[in-house]
């Protein structure tokens, strides 16, 4: 199977081989990218030019496709209290950000992008420390 962009091939093949904890982080990342994209069609004073409102639309829609997919892949069952907390967030950020499309408020956009961006920090670390080889695991050593 040919690939047409080199790009799409290379990071389609980085997301099929991702560990779990990586994967939270590209839609955590991507779902930052979206809310500030959607922040930065905003004017200063705060209102949005109509040439800039389906973008907008699109970056937003975007977010809660990501964040709507995070909920889902919460394991009810065995994250127990931080899961619950997860999907408490999760839910929060949906209703924040349909108003937001609703009533194009940017203050609603820039709570959840900062909070996404908190989270997407925080599992940033934990996928390193999760993916990273344990002080008493030994490393192969390919010198000989």
């Amino acid at each position: 199977m040919a690939y047409n962009n080199p790009y799409n091939a290379y990071q389609k093949t980085g997301i099929s081989t991702a560990s779990q904890g990586k994967l939270v982080v590209l839609l955590y990342e991507g779902a930052v990218k979206q809310l500030a994209l959607a922040s930065s069609l905003f004017e200063p004073d705060g209102t949005m030019k109509a040439k800039n409102i389906e973008a907008y639309g699109k970056a937003v829609s975007k977010a809660q496709a990501i964040i709507s997919e995070l909920e889902v892949s919460l394991d009810m069952e065995k994250g127990g209290e931080i899961s619950k907390n997860l999907m408490s967030l999760y839910v929060f950020f949906n209703e924040q950000l349909m108003s937001a499309t609703i009533s194009r408020e940017k203050s609603k956009i820039d709570t959840v992008h900062k909070m996404m961006k908190d989270l997407c920090e925080s599992w940033q670390k934990i996928a390193s420390t999760v993916n990273a080889p344990k002080p008493t695991e030994k490393l192969i050593n390919i010198q000989g």
